[in-house]
């Protein structure tokens, strides 16, 4: 009891050394706790809206695209008869049925061809207004849609493009142009996430997204009292067979649940790492409070072993404090993240993903998950210091002798340092002479840990070299109290490199993510410039096809030599080697052998465009020994089979098109009816000679009316690449930005202690003449030399990873490496910013000491 009394009342003493600990555990809980909630948020919005738009049963197709999977490429779904309904109707436990037209191969414009359709990711759908619409919408305004020229769309759609009863839209679908006007509004009894959703008569739904009428997309089946969904699912495959893929409500949700699975998957780990990197660089922060309260607290220890504690009590009472610490900073913490949560959901919110904070879920799992980590990393992080502190004999704490210095430990510190960098290095070197990029990664990811784990434990002995090169450039100009900032950053080179690696660490990851997304684009612009022929290239930034009225605009717009349509068509080709794989087959004119120049490493490109003739790249000849002169038999998917001759072999060595498979338009429709032949995914121009200024413009204008689409010269296309590039990785370096903050955390904790250390060696310097002006400065110079030294690190050690990578990387295309000087040269500078900034308080505090207060301190 008297040790827990002592630790409380220590902490509580020392509650303003620990706030800035405090923080940094508040700091990485918040990011943990936030992501949890924000995911489990998005999970019940998106388990409400499933649950109440699916109906007892589903049945449809067997060949319809899952939840999960891209719309057909041909712009229809598939569809059942609907005959099928009659049938449905008919079998036992079946309450009604009713047949529903949905597709989301769909743009909506307004009257200005401005593209009123959802823009975030989340679909545009259009259908007809059924009964199960009901379950999970109610029309609020006007009525639903009786003819051909009626539209009803959902309130959220309305209110964020300003529209009402009476405008009229145009809905692009690829059986032409379906204008209609507002004549009801629908609002969402759940969520909306973000849809965008269009609702005709049922007639007109048939005829404009499916080509005729007689056909729907699915059938909504419920239940008789008293059946439950499996029965009824049961019931309905025993009436249709196995024509048809049955579905109950729960695993229409389920299959819903899994379309976005993947997504929330990929955002809460990518956050999670990012906290995990947080709580790493929070790590450093706390050891170094420990370690120099127990330096302060020495004589206090001392007397607390000579009254007889034990060193497993002086132990306990210092880990102790660090519970108390990460009880704290992980309450706070928890609380921090649920504002974080709601936090992105605005920011969600603003870029068209809805999420309501009624939605808010908050499972008793995160509090205990943000306090477990918490208290655990702080009772690891502090163990250290405590042990040291239990090392103190009682006669050396009374002569305020400190923490005993341990040259042995320090030199097998050095040593085992060393050896992990040296290792580290070795990985490093060995995953760039990889000849499979699969192989090369495990190195890769050794070779990053091994040398990120090796720096820190050399940071110490790395200090010592470092600081006094950058003391050279930087602190010599400002003569004795540039001197006496060196000194004060060499006194105890185990705490600069300790503050000095949790900068290293989030710099260290700025830098590889920027040597790494500069040498991708500095690759894919050199691969552009080496293979891409087309002047124009045209496509939707959300994957639809191209609508066959676009088209048509694209070929009558003038100044333009060719254009090249290219399609993927699905297929299983079977080999000579007997094997059977599914394969996509890009379907284009034989101009695309001018739009893209691709190597071959046997016969003629050309050739492939011929009647029943195909080429195959070399990575899937040498695998299934195929050469030129083969017949491959090729089912196409919803089509015939056929026997397709190899004219040609290319060469995989690009990043453009790699390991496609070419075959001619003819050749895909003769062996599909008409309705099943794909749209185009994207197209290709060339420009009559001299008049490419001409047909760029004429291109831009003949898409006005399709603003879905865009056409881009190869100078759009590169920079459209970077802007891509470089917004992922502002998103990176906004997430790793936690990390930094932390990082700047613990180089104001570590100065604030320091000046508490040295308040009466202070008090000194300001009794012998040192002005206060000057003591600030030297507080702030030893900070700025101390954040450098943490960049210099972090920027070497981050290029030299990114590095590595793109060597590896250049197995899969990555072949030119680029570094970012102005970005490596802009965070260099940065760090000296931020080392001012975080010797702000600090150096405040020591220019406010009173001298003989200051002297007079034991």
């Amino acid at each position: 009891m008297t040790v827990v009394k002592t630790s409380v009342r220590n902490f509580l003493a020392h509650k303003g050394r620990m706030a800035l600990s405090a923080v940094a555990v508040l700091l990485s809980v918040a990011f943990v706790s936030g992501t949890l909630v924000f995911t489990d948020t998005m999970n019940t919005t998106f388990d409400k809206l499933f649950a109440s738009t699916s109906s007892d049963v589903t049945v449809s197709p067997k060949g319809a695209a899952a939840a999960d999977e891209a719309p057909s490429q041909t712009g229809k779904p598939e569809a059942l008869p609907a005959s099928v309904v009659g049938r449905v109707e008919k079998s036992p436990g079946v309450k009604s049925a009713e047949g529903a037209v949905s597709s989301m191969s769909v743009t909506v414009v307004d009257t200005e061809n401005k593209n009123v359709g959802a823009t975030s990711g989340a679909p545009t759908i259009a259908g007809n207004w059924t009964e199960n619409d009901l379950r999970s919408m109610e029309i609020t305004s006007g009525h639903a849609p009786r003819g051909p020229t009626e539209v009803m769309v959902d309130a959220d759609t309305a209110d964020k493009h300003d529209l009402k009863l009476g405008d009229e839209l145009r809905t692009i679908v690829v059986t032409g142009d379906l204008r209609a006007k507002i004549v009801g509004i629908a609002t969402f009894k759940v969520t909306n996430p973000g849809a965008t959703v269009l609702y005709f008569d049922t007639e007109t739904a048939q005829r404009g997204l499916l080509g005729e009428t007689g056909l729907f997309t699915q059938i909504n089946v419920v239940a008789d009292d008293g059946v439950s969904d499996a029965q009824l699912k049961a019931d309905l495959a025993g009436s249709l067979g196995g024509t048809y893929k049955l579905q109950t409500q729960k695993e229409m949700a389920d299959a819903g649940r899994d379309s976005v699975g993947s997504f929330l998957d990929v955002m809460k780990y990518a956050m999670l790492g990012f906290a995990g990197i947080a709580f790493l660089v929070g790590i450093f922060l706390i050891v170094n409070t420990f370690s120099m309260l127990v330096a302060q607290r020495t004589r206090e220890i001392g007397l607390m072993r000579a009254i007889g504690s034990s060193r497993r009590q002086v132990n306990g009472s210092v880990l102790l404090e660090a519970v108390l610490l990460g009880i704290v900073g992980s309450i706070t913490g928890v609380a921090a993240g649920v504002g974080l949560a709601v936090g992105l959901m605005e920011l969600m919110s603003s870029m068209g993903m809805e999420l309501s904070t009624q939605d808010l879920t908050v499972k008793w799992t995160t509090p205990v998950i943000g306090l477990a980590l918490g208290v655990v990393v702080t009772v690891l992080a502090a163990y250290i210091p405590a042990r040291r502190a239990g090392k103190i004999s009682p006669m050396a704490a009374l002569r305020d002798a400190g923490t005993p210095a341990d040259g042995r430990a320090g030199r097998i510190r050095g040593t085992i340092g060393l050896v992990l960098t040296g290792g580290g290095a070795a990985a490093l070197l060995t995953s760039t002479r990889a000849e499979k990029a699969s192989e090369g990664s495990l190195f890769l990811g050794g070779g990053v840990v091994l040398t990120l784990i090796g720096f820190v434990v050399i940071g110490p002995l790395l200090a010592g070299f470092f600081v006094r090169i950058l003391s050279t450039v930087v602190l010599r100009g400002f003569g004795p109290v540039g001197r006496m900032a060196e000194r004060n950053a060499l006194r105890n080179p185990r705490r600069t490199g300790a503050t000095g690696a949790a900068l290293m660490i989030g710099l260290a990851l700025v830098a590889c993510l920027s040597v790494v997304g500069s040498s991708m684009v500095a690759s894919a612009t050199d691969e552009l410039d080496k293979t891409v022929g087309a002047d124009f290239i045209i496509q939707s930034d959300t994957g639809q096809p191209i609508v066959p009225q676009a088209q048509k605009a694209l070929e009558q717009a003038p100044g333009i030599a060719h254009v090249t349509e290219y399609k993927m068509v699905e297929a299983k080709l079977t080999t000579p080697d007997g094997k059977t794989v599914s394969e996509d087959l890009a379907a284009a004119d034989s101009t695309y052998a001018q739009d893209l120049r691709r190597e071959t490493v046997a016969g003629e490109l050309s050739a492939a465009y011929d009647k029943d003739s195909m080429s195959v790249g070399d990575t899937f000849a040498e695998e299934h020994g195929v050469k030129v002169g083969d017949e491959l038999t090729v089912a196409f998917k919803g089509g015939e089979s056929a026997k397709l001759k190899v004219a040609a072999i290319t060469s995989d060595d690009v990043s453009v098109d790699k390991g496609a498979k070419y075959t001619s338009i003819a050749t895909a429709e003769r062996y599909l009816p008409a309705e099943r032949v794909p749209k185009n995914v994207i197209m290709f121009a060339a420009a009559e000679d001299g008049k490419e200024k001409e047909a760029y413009a004429a291109l831009k204008d003949s898409l006005a009316a399709y603003p879905q689409y865009k056409v881009q010269d190869q100078t759009d296309f590169k920079q459209d690449l970077k802007d891509q590039i470089g917004q992922l990785l502002n998103i990176v370096y906004g997430l790793l930005g936690l990390a930094i903050i932390v990082a700047v955390l613990g180089v104001v904790n570590t100065l604030a202690l320091s000046v508490v250390e040295r308040t009466r060696e202070i008090g000194l310097l300001r009794a012998i003449g040192l002005s206060r002006r000057q003591l600030r400065r030297m507080i702030r110079l030893e900070s700025v030399v101390i954040a450098l030294f943490g960049a210099l690190l972090g920027l070497g050690l981050g290029m030299g990873w990114g590095t590595a990578a793109q060597k590896l990387l250049a197995l899969e295309g990555l072949e030119v490496l680029e570094i970012p000087w102005p970005t490596i040269i802009g965070v260099f500078v940065a760090s000296a910013f931020v080392g001012l900034f975080a010797a702000l308080v600090p150096a405040f505090r020591a220019g406010r000491m009173n001298v003989l207060n200051a002297i007079a301190t034991d």
